[in-house]
Order: C-alpha cells, then structure tokens, then sequence
C-alpha cells in the first residue's frame, strides 16, 4: 500500500476538497462562514507534521545543527476557511513546503504561501476570499499577490517590520484616527483605534492599507487595570465604526487553524505526527493529505449529523469516539456510517440483542 501511495501524484486528492466544499455550498451549510455579505476569512499557517534525523528524501527540509547533525523534516501550509463564531473550520488543500526541482535555496512559508493563493483562487473563482495571517505576510510582495488575484486581506502588522508605518501612523493628527471604546458586562475595556489609507512601507511604490489595532484591559485581583491583550493589523478594507469590532474578531480568529485544526490533529487521535512511512516521491504528503481529509470528514459531520453529534456527547472527547469505533469496527461489519453510530449510541447492555447477524 506505501509503495503505491507513494507513486501517487498530491494534486489528484484536490479534487476531493472541492468536491466537499461544493456540496457545503449547495447545502447553505457556508453562509453561516460569511465575516461580512459574501466574504469568507480564509486563514493560513504552516506546520511541521515529519522529523528525522535519519530518514531522508529529495524533498525533505533540512536543519543543521552546531553539532553538525542533521534534522530532516517535512512541513506544509494549511488554508482554512473559518469564522470568529463557527468552532469547525474548513481545510482547504494545503500547499507542501518542500525542496526538489534543483532549487538550491531551501522552500520557506512565505514561498508556498505565493503559490497557495492563485491556487485557492483557481479553486473557488467566484468565492469572496479574505486571507488572513500572522506578521510574515503583512509585505508588499505577498499582499500584492492576494490583491492580483481579487483578493482581500487581514494581516497582522508587527511595529518593529513596519517602522515606518509606525511612525506615519503616530505622526497622525487626532482626528485622523478612529477611536472606540467598550467596557462589557464583565468590567473589561476593548480599545480600537484604526486610520485608512496609510502607506505600508517609505518607497515610491508602496500600496497602501488600512491599520487597525486592539487593546483588552481587564483588572487584576487589586483592582489594577492591565493590557492583557494588544495586537495591530493592516487590511484592504476601509475601516469604519460599524466594521472596526468585526474586524478585530477576524484578526483574532487566526488561533484557530493552530488550535481547532492542528491541535486536534495531533493530540486528538489522528496522530498527525506519527510516521505513517516517510517514501522516497509522495507518500509524506500523501499521508498528511488522507489524515486531513478524515478530519474534513468529521467537520462536515459537526456541521450535518445529529448522530456524529450525539455520540461526541455521549464519549466526550474525539480521541475517545475514534476509541470505541475502532473496538467497534474490528468486531463487526456494519453496512454504513449511519448504522456504525447507531450501535455507538446504544447502551452497552443492549449491544447484543442489536447486532447484525
């Protein structure tokens, strides 16, 4: 079975994510996605899913140590479609960082990422895709390629890569800058402050964004006021009070792909990170791509099946579910999924009598 996974060409599972986002399409299970009519965040982050420091292949990514060993290790980078109230996310077809094709500098993040873009575009054409990401994509060469392909962005900005939006910014006259304040019901203040049209870098080229940055100050047990939580953005999308608060929850979703996503992954019983067989063309990547789409699978389930539903309350955590169904499927044939988490659901004293001769 490795030895023909690994012949197999990634791009022809492409097709299946497709295929699965359609139907989510067709079904209107999306719209509840949309950040803003017709928008979709399409959050993207890279992860490391093999390392080595014997098992090599022509695609591997290296790492040289001071010692002189040598660490071998395959990454990609994740797109998925999220939403600051939706707790399932929706994988899109990773991009792998890989070396290969004679290139002597090593493939990076930022690299796959140009290539990612015009692929998720060719995917869903007619889509409203906002790319969102952390401070090594807020430059102008990839923000110019989001927008080539008509899209939309929300970035973080780090001030120390933009010092000289920093110091444009602050340069500001007080009326130049939006302000708004919130104290919720808990006692914690929300500050947003924003500022349109302002240049991304000094040169004669630069584009120009919109900045937005966020402020959560809460007390401590003495009743001190502290920032618990500070970060600053860059978008495409003209800023106002209306959408200043709708913005800020899209730049914070970003944990999602790392938490909902990658963490489930790889400590909720997928085991991403286990060596599955490592192969000499494919068969890494190919591997990450299977595991990824049984956790598309099971997003879908969360988004369509009561059964699926049931049975996470009734075993709790995915690790334990997966657990029982894989106890359950050794033991018996079952003519469906359907039919699998029935007999899940059905108390233990009454498996029994439920069987299927």
């Amino acid at each position: 079975m490795r030895e023909v996974i690994d012949e197999v060409d990634s791009t022809q599972l492409r097709p299946v994510f497709e295929d699965y986002f359609s139907r989510l399409q067709r079904g209107k299970h999306l719209e509840q996605y949309q950040l803003f009519p017709g928008f979709y965040l399409c959050v993207l982050d890279a992860t490391q899913y093999f390392s080595s420091p014997t098992v090599p292949c022509s695609n591997c990514l290296t790492a040289e140590h001071k010692n002189g060993d040598i660490t071998y290790s395959h990454k990609v980078l994740q797109a998925a479609i999220m939403h600051p109230d939706m707790r399932q996310v929706i994988p899109l077809m990773p991009e792998e960082i890989r070396n290969g094709d004679g290139n002597i500098k090593q493939d990076c993040e930022i690299n796959a990422a140009k290539r990612l873009v015009p692929k998720v575009r060719k995917d869903h054409p007619r889509l409203g895709i906002i790319f969102g990401g952390d401070g090594l994509f807020s430059h102008q060469p990839f923000i110019s390629e989001v927008l080539a392909v008509d899209g939309h962005y929300i970035l973080v900005a780090k001030p120390d890569d933009h010092t000289f939006m920093m110091e444009w910014i602050e340069a500001c006259e007080p009326e130049d800058m939006g302000r708004l304040r919130i104290t919720d019901v808990k006692g914690r203040i929300h500050i947003y402050e924003w500022v349109n049209d302002v240049p991304l870098t000094g040169a004669g080229n630069s584009i120009r964004v919109n900045f937005f940055r966020y402020q959560l100050i809460c007390k401590d047990k003495t009743g001190q006021e502290k920032v618990t939580y500070k970060n600053n953005w860059v978008t495409d999308f003209v800023i106002t009070e209306s959408t200043i608060i709708t913005l800020v929850k899209a730049g914070r979703c970003r944990w999602k792909i790392e938490n909902e996503c990658f963490n489930t992954l790889k400590n909720q019983g997928y085991y991403l990170e286990h060596n599955y067989g490592h192969g000499l063309k494919n068969l890494c990547f190919n591997f990450y791509l299977l595991n990824l789409l049984a956790f598309y699978f099971h997003q879908i389930f969360e988004l369509t099946c009561r059964l699926y539903h049931a049975c996470r309350k009734k075993f709790g955590s995915k690790r334990n579910l997966w657990e029982n169904l894989r106890v359950s499927i050794r033991l018996i044939v079952f003519a469906d999924w359907e039919q699998l988490l029935t007999f899940a659901l059905v108390p233990d004293e009454h498996r029994l009598a439920c069987q299927t001769p």
